[in-house]
Order: C-alpha cells, then sequence, then structure tokens
C-alpha cells in the first residue's frame, strides 16, 4: 500500500522546537519532490516547504530561517526541523509527495500524488 505517514507532532510553547517526520511505504522519496503544509482551523492549507530531490528547498515567506526541510533516503524520511515556533504555527501538518524532482509552484492540492493523514501541532503557553 502506498501512502506517507506523518508524526512528531505536539504541544509547545512559543520560542520552542519540534521535528516532523514523514515517512513513506510503498514507494521511495529519493525520486520524489516532497512538500510540508499545515492548515489552521478555518484557513486554507498552505505549503511551508518543499524539497527538490537534490535536496535544495523551497520554502514560504513566513518559515524562512525558522524552519528547515531535510531528507534522509537511507530510511525513506523527510524531516520538517521547526524552530522559534510561534502561536500562528499552530495548525495540522501534512507531507505531500509529488511525481517530479523538482517542487512544483501554483498547482492545485489535488496535483500531488500522495498524503498523509497530519499531525497537530500547537504552539501556545
Amino acid at each position: 500500500q502506498l501512502q506517507l505517514v506523518e508524526s512528531g507532532g505536539g504541544l509547545v510553547q512559543p520560542g520552542g522546537s519540534l521535528r516532523l517526520s514523514c515517512a513513506a511505504s510503498g514507494f521511495t522519496l529519493e525520486y520524489h519532490a516532497v512538500a510540508w503544509f499545515r492548515q489552521a482551523p478555518g484557513k486554507e492549507r498552505e505549503r511551508v516547504s518543499c524539497s527538490n530531490t537534490d535536496g535544495s528547498a523551497n520554502d514560504a515567506d513566513s518559515v524562512k530561517g525558522r524552519f528547515t526541510i531535510s531528507r534522509d533516503n537511507a530510511k525513506n524520511l523527510v524531516y520538517l526541523q521547526m524552530n522559534n515556533l510561534r502561536p500562528e504555527d499552530t495548525g495540522n501538518y501534512f507531507c505531500a509527495s509529488y511525481g517530479s524532482n523538482w517542487c512544483p509552484n501554483q498547482i492545485g492540492l489535488y496535483e500531488y500524488d500522495y498524503w498523509g493523514q497530519g499531525t497537530q501541532v500547537t504552539v501556545s503557553s
């Protein structure tokens, strides 16, 4: 079965850190662009970071300098390291794969191949 599974979410105070993991089964992430999205209650799902297969990344302005996406191809994992978290970072975080070496620009969510079920991140004191 082809699927993605996220983990690592939780409750953290402002200024804290979390590392999210995206694990794939049934296919190899090394050959796919992989993105992290988040969705806050009442808001649209937004892409926060995306990793090209060469390891380069595209980050949203709101997370630049605080979030880092990375890969561990040996473990078939993609991570999202989140530092200096803010209350506005709260949301359900999803990973998604795209069938290309390069992260897509301005495409519909439905054009991503596989999605995980999400992991909740809450930033609150």
